[in-house]
């Protein structure tokens, strides 16, 4: 399996120093008709604030 390599999600729980530590993520698509073509067009399901 894949590594996450950079997240520029400071705000999650999981990023260490722009670096997930999550054990697995899950990435699903923000449109509402699933068709995705740009990263922009998808959410990590994983986030979980800091704090």
């Amino acid at each position: 399996m894949s590594q996450v390599s950079r997240c520029q999600v400071e705000e999650c729980m999981y990023n260490k120093n722009m670096e997930c530590h999550a054990e697995e993520i899950e990435v699903l698509s923000s449109t509402t008709n699933r068709s995705v073509s740009q990263s922009a067009n998808t959410m990590c399901e994983t986030f979980a604030p800091k704090g």
